[in-house]
């Protein structure tokens, strides 16, 4: 988003202040004239396993065919070795994963550990502002034997309200995560807790693999509509799942597991997905293993 478009959101979230939290979203997020997204390929910096240089492994990525690579955050690099890695390779950055929010979770019923991720999270909005992107992953915290789903929502909620301030003062977007977390489990409950917070630069960042293991991707991304700030690609295996184990169902090639790619890259044209990327998080390897992540995901694009 650019600041043009933030300040018309922000504009139109103002004058929706009085309405129900649901009708003031819509005003938000409204449903645009389909048209057939622009979507580039990305993938996980932790997937390039060849022992290379900042530059060359930027280098590697892009001659595969890639045009981007999220990065974690905070970036533990200098960022003036990441941007001048970026004009070399001709590589871009669009968005960082925050590394910081399983073991400080959101939802920590401790403030300190909960104000440690939240200055992590402001961190990384700097970070990616800094490299060119404009998103950044946060998982929302985690239901667990001391956290009750209850405590977690309301408590994560407030959390992510404490970094809107971030959020504007960078322009940056913060994008919520769909990961085993025990937490926001359906779409319908995933559009409320971003609704409530009701703001334009919070949404979702989707894990079309990960939501495999209790529901179908593309009922999700029609729900979530243009909430979806951003799309992570991977695949999974309800049969490997219910075999050998829950973890197990990863272990499949994209194309070869449980998601329907024609039919979820057609509900990601139907909602006009404009995130502008798909984001590999599989396993990587060397020059071989991402040719091959490279050219499945051409064929997903494919689809839409």
């Amino acid at each position: 988003m650019n600041r043009k478009q933030f300040i018309k959101s922000v504009a139109v979230m103002a004058g929706a202040t009085a309405l129900s939290p649901s009708t003031a979203s819509a005003s938000i997020f409204q449903e645009k004239p389909i048209k057939k997204p622009m979507v580039r390929k990305s993938l996980w910096y932790n997937m390039i396993k060849e022992d290379l240089s900042l530059t060359d492994k930027f280098k590697l990525v892009k001659d595969l065919g890639f045009d981007g690579v999220e990065l974690n955050a905070p970036i533990d690099m200098k960022i003036a070795d990441v941007l001048s890695a970026k004009t070399k390779s001709g590589i871009e950055l669009p968005s960082v994963m925050n590394k910081d929010i399983w073991d400080y979770p959101l939802t920590d019923p401790d403030p300190k550990v909960r104000k440690r991720c939240i200055e992590s999270i402001a961190q990384s909005l700097q970070d990616v502002k800094e490299i060119g992107g404009d998103t950044v992953l946060v998982v929302p915290g985690v239901v667990n034997e001391k956290v009750s789903y209850e405590q977690a929502y309301y408590t994560s909620q407030n959390s992510i309200r404490e970094l809107i301030p971030y959020a504007e003062k960078t322009g940056m977007q913060i994008a919520i995560e769909n990961v085993w977390n025990n937490f926001l489990l359906s779409p319908l409950e995933a559009n409320r807790f971003i609704d409530e917070i009701n703001h334009p630069l919070v949404g979702w960042y989707f894990d079309i693999g990960n939501i495999l293991r209790y529901g179908w991707p593309e009922h999700w991304i029609k729900t979530l509509n243009s909430r979806i700030f951003k799309l992570h690609a991977k695949e999974y295996s309800r049969e490997l799942m219910n075999s050998t184990g829950l973890w197990d169902g990863f272990k499949v090639e994209m194309l070869e597991g449980d998601n329907n790619w024609p039919v979820v890259m057609k509900a990601v044209s139907e909602i006009n997905y404009s995130g502008g990327w798909l984001t590999a998080e599989v396993d990587g390897g060397d020059r071989k293993r991402l040719k091959q992540v490279s050219e499945q995901m051409d064929k997903i694009i494919s689809y839409l």
